[in-house]
């Protein structure tokens, strides 16, 4: 009796395996046709693994993302919406929820549904940065606020960085635009939104030297040590920029400065993006990662013939910058306005 009820359990157990491999390919297969946009098929077997794995938020999240992708949102919307309830639920779980309700502008909606992804998750960089997004989305400008908490408390998601950078660039900022969209194409350095940004940082030094005195004009609410150190740096460069700037110019203003950070500032104020430029410029490829950076936002002809006739330098730094991912220690953040 005993022997018969070990291989009854047994016999459960190996069904249950069996299910969970099952679903698991399944799930992986619906994945595939959602990847090539065929969402009916998507749908069809993302179903048929729910069967065999009720209740599972990772199929669930799949179901509703397809119907998302599809734009039938209101199906995406009753697919998710029970899931925000379970102990389960994950920080996709939220995004693909909020990204919902934006979609259909029921921004009060989704407002709730960040708001309570955040208080379940609240170190999560990308429920920040779409959170913001919604805010930037009705127009109200604490988005930046939702911005900066990412940037704090998940200084390694990216899409905080573009969000602020955009949003710097915009006011009268000279600073944080600049470092945060530095970060940012370091982070997501090949996509459209790293083209976008490396435009904006070239208009950014052109805002930040518009002034012969970089800190006249600085009139913060709150005294930011960092910001003045960052300022003073610069500002021994600014002579340099009398005559405009181009990427030869920026070469050499940011290389000045980097000089004078070390020099001055450095070890006060540990900072990895002017510690990677530092690294840069000992390894002799500065003047390609600023090519890189500016010449292609400057003149798109130039840039293709310094790389013609830099061959061995761009590719050189194009290997190192493929083959690293920029991470930033929790320690350094020092926006305190």
């Amino acid at each position: 009796m005993k022997q018969l009820s070990f291989l009854l359990v047994l016999s459960i157990f190996t069904m249950i395996g069996v299910a969970q491999q099952n679903a698991d390919t399944l799930q992986q297969t619906g994945r595939n046709y959602m990847r090539k946009g065929d969402w009916g098929n998507a749908i069809m077997v993302f179903n048929r693994a729910l069967q065999l794995k009720p209740g599972d938020v990772d199929i669930l999240n799949d179901i509703a993302y397809t119907y998302f992708l599809q734009r039938d949102f209101t199906r995406s919307i009753e697919t998710i919406k029970p899931v925000l309830d379970k102990e389960e639920a994950d920080v996709r779980s939220f995004q693909i929820a909020g990204t919902d309700y934006r979609a259909i502008e029921e921004l009060k909606e989704g407002t709730k549904v960040y708001e309570k992804g955040l208080k379940k998750f609240p170190y999560s960089g990308v429920l920040y940065s779409e959170y913001g997004e919604l805010l930037w989305q009705k127009k109200d400008y604490n988005a930046i606020t939702q911005w900066e908490t990412g940037i704090k408390v998940d200084p390694n998601y990216a899409g905080n960085y573009y969000n602020a950078a955009r949003y710097y660039y915009l006011t009268t900022d000279k600073i944080w635009g600049l470092l945060y969209g530095e970060i940012f194409v370091n982070m997501e350095s090949y996509t459209i939104r790293t083209a976008e940004i490396k435009n904006l940082l070239y208009d950014g030094y052109k805002k930040l030297f518009a002034d012969a005195d970089l800190l006249k004009n600085y009139k913060p609410k709150n005294k930011n040590d960092f910001e003045i150190a960052f300022l003073t740096s610069m500002n021994t460069q600014s002579p340099k920029a009398a005559t405009g700037i181009n990427p030869e110019k920026l070469i050499e203003i940011r290389k000045g400065f980097i000089q004078h950070w070390n020099e001055t500032n450095a070890k006060k104020f540990p900072f990895r993006l002017f510690e990677y430029q530092q690294q840069l410029i000992k390894l002799n490829m500065f003047e390609a990662y600023n090519q890189w950076i500016f010449g292609s936002a400057i003149n798109a002809d130039q840039y293709q013939s310094w790389i013609k006739n830099n061959k061995d330098a761009y590719e050189a730094f194009n290997n190192f910058q493929r083959g690293r991912i920029f991470k930033l220690p929790k320690d350094q953040y020092y926006q305190r306005k």
